[in-house]
Formats: structure tokens, sequence, C-alpha cells
């Protein structure tokens, strides 16, 4: 799932844009202070920083030039307030990817969130790759999956699993998707073959990452 950070000190507008963009399909977090958005944007966690101009103790011109000068990679789009042209030129000139002035519909900031999101993937292959929900990770190039950045060893089956539950986050998969999707339409296998393989994955990964929807499916944790 793709996190974004939000740096912002406004409670209402922090809010409207978190629960906008997990309504989504985000997973957003929120900061109001600048030196832990710092912190957060160059630990290679997520993967875009929404930053206002207005944060405790720096502002985001500071945080833009603390980012700049940890050689930070990740995509930036700037809050600024309405009628602050200049605003928009310094944020774009420290190394701002876009700006949108304050207030905007939900819709302008999800279609300039997937531009930025598209444009870090075509500049950064590996990028991409990387399909992460909770503590899960899953990384296509290198066709590992670790939990709480631990590696865990997988089959290639486990490891297609873990694949079609990150392509749906939160959404509960019939086995006969699985099975589709994991061994092919043309499968002729035991009928409870998805059961067996998703139970070996959960003692692998965690019996709370994978959760048994009762006669429907299961869905990541």
């Amino acid at each position: 799932m793709i996190r974004i950070l939000i740096a912002e000190d406004d409670e209402r507008m922090s809010r409207f844009v978190e629960e906008g963009l997990r309504a989504a399909g985000y997973a957003p977090s929120v900061v109001a202070d600048s030196v832990t958005a710092v912190d957060l944007a160059a630990s290679g966690e997520f993967d875009l920083l929404l930053l206002a101009a207005g944060l405790r103790r720096l502002d985001g011109f500071a945080v833009l030039a603390a980012l700049r000068h940890r050689q930070a990679g990740i995509p930036v789009i700037f809050l600024t307030a309405p009628g602050s042209p200049a605003d928009t030129l310094e944020a774009l000139e420290g190394g701002a990817d876009d700006c949108i002035v304050e207030p905007f519909p939900l819709e302008e900031l999800e279609a300039r969130v997937r531009a930025r999101l598209r444009a870090a993937d075509a500049g950064d292959p590996l990028r991409g790759s990387i399909m992460r929900y909770g503590p899960l990770e899953l990384n296509l190039h290198a066709l590992t999956v670790s939990v709480d950045g631990r590696t865990v060893e997988l089959s290639a089956r486990e490891f297609a699993l873990v694949e079609m539950f990150l392509l749906h986050p939160g959404q509960v998969l019939s086995r006969q998707q699985l099975l589709s999707h994991v061994w092919g339409r043309d499968f002729d296998g035991t009928s409870n073959v998805v059961d067996v393989h998703v139970r070996q994955l959960q003692l692998k990964i965690g019996a709370d990452r994978i959760l048994t929807a009762r006669d429907a499916g299961y869905r990541l944790g």
C-alpha cells in the first residue's frame, strides 16, 4: 500500500486530507512538527510527502532545504496559501515537485498525487516494485518478502499469494480468485489446496497477517 506523509499544522486541513487519501486507498500519516517531518520523509518509509508551509518549529521551506541536504528522494507536493505566488516559486526552487493552493478539491489533490507517483516510478524502476501493507513488504524485483524488516523464505506459490493479497489490500479474496491467480484457471487440484497454502503462509508471516472471512475467503489483516 502506498504510504503518504502529510506534514500539516492545521488540524482541520490535515484531517480533511488524511480522510480523503484513506478513502482513496492510500495509507496516510499526519505530522505537525517540522523536525519529525524531516526524519520521517528521509527514512525511506514513505512514497510521497504533502508538505505545508506552516509547521511547528520550522516552516515547510526549511523542511525542503533539510531534505535536499540529506539527498532524500521522496517526491514532494507543497501546499501553499491562496494569493501567495512567491511561496509557490520558493517551494519549486527549493526542491518541491509540485504545488497546490489551499483550499483545493480532493479530486485535484488525488490527481496530482497519482501524477507524482507515476513520475517517481518512471524515474526509478525499482520504486514501483515495492509493495507494502503495514509491516509486510514484497519486493517484485528481488523476489523477497519481509515482515518487520525480517526476510521470510517463501515458495513460489506462497510468494504469489502474498502478491495477490497486496494487490487487493483490505479486500476479501475468494478461494476461486486465489486459485485462478496462483494456480491458473485450468488447475485441476484438490478443493483445499488454497487453504493448505494459506495456512503454511500464516505460519511463516504470522496468523494475524492473513485473516479468514468465514465462508468467503481470506484478506490481509
